[in-house]
């Protein structure tokens, strides 16, 4: 059970176990202060891995962060993210320069590539060295690799270099543990869970009520705690209120039990044979 607020990177830096996501945010005005308040609460409480994409809002969401985190730039673990049909050597750093721009800082401590794209990976990992040797990222990883895509990057010049792998875990969605997760467990590369809670769909389920209230919680932090297990894995999960990070922040908290888990085995159960990696 990860009891510990930290993971370690690949490189041996430790981060926040439990971060901030960003999905849609900035997509309505009147939720603009709210979002921007939970990401300075989720600082405020040791979420200080925060993570967008240039995606998000059509770099809107960037905007918010930017805003958010004005002041505050050294508290701050950045993620973001490349979109597939820009990551060649060159497109891949004017994107990243794009997103510094909108983001209003000078560097970004992990960049990822989003999902796995028809440009070839040596020309990424090419932009991303690029991208570090000018200061312009700290670090990179990926996001929604499965097996084949793991190997195949460990196999390429440079591709060692790997941080993360950022990938939907939760749950209802348990494949990455029959193969991905210990995969990335030996090579020291921990994944990043997006959608822990599944996009709000476990916030109420039955099997999570009768553990959440032995452990006088909600279902939803039952199931951000379970994804909490595992000291290789962090959680970004989005929360655009106030009341809501301090929900998330509050799942650290919890211990599950041999009994909790073995429930939770009962109700959602591992894999037994190899799953595609699911995205969303």
């Amino acid at each position: 059970m990860n009891t510990a607020p930290f993971i370690a990177l690949r490189s041996g830096e430790k981060i926040a176990a439990l971060g901030q996501g960003t999905w849609h945010f900035a997509e309505v005005s009147a939720r603009r202060a709210d979002e921007i308040a939970s990401i300075n609460l989720g600082l405020d409480l040791g979420m200080t891995v925060l993570d967008t994409a240039e995606m998000y809002g059509n770099g809107a969401a960037e905007v918010l962060v930017g805003e958010a985190i004005a002041g505050r730039r050294d508290e701050v673990f950045l993620v973001d993210k490349v979109l597939p049909h820009h990551a060649t050597r060159a497109g891949t750093v004017r994107a990243c320069e794009a997103s510094l721009g909108r983001l209003g800082v000078d560097h970004i401590d992990l960049y990822l590539l989003h999902w796995r794209g028809s440009i070839p990976l040596a020309e990424t990992i090419t932009g991303f060295a690029d991208l570090k040797r000018d200061g312009m990222i700290r670090h990179w990883g990926v996001s929604n690799f499965d097996m084949d895509d793991m190997i195949e990057l460990s196999t390429i010049p440079g591709g060692d270099g790997v941080q993360t792998n950022q990938i939907l875990y939760n749950l209802t969605r348990r494949g990455p543990e029959y193969a991905l997760l210990p995969w990335l467990a030996q090579q020291g590369i921990p994944a990043m869970a997006y959608s822990p809670i599944e996009q709000g769909r476990l916030l109420d389920h039955p099997a999570l009520r009768p553990i959440a209230q032995r452990h006088n919680a909600t279902p939803a932090q039952i199931a951000l705690a379970w994804v909490l297990r595992n000291d290789g894995v962090n959680a970004i999960p989005r929360a655009a209120t106030p009341s809501h990070v301090e929900h998330n922040a509050a799942a650290r908290d919890i211990g599950l039990t041999g009994d909790d888990l073995q429930a939770l085995d009962t109700a959602f159960p591992p894999p037994t044979r190899p799953h595609p990696l699911e995205i969303l």
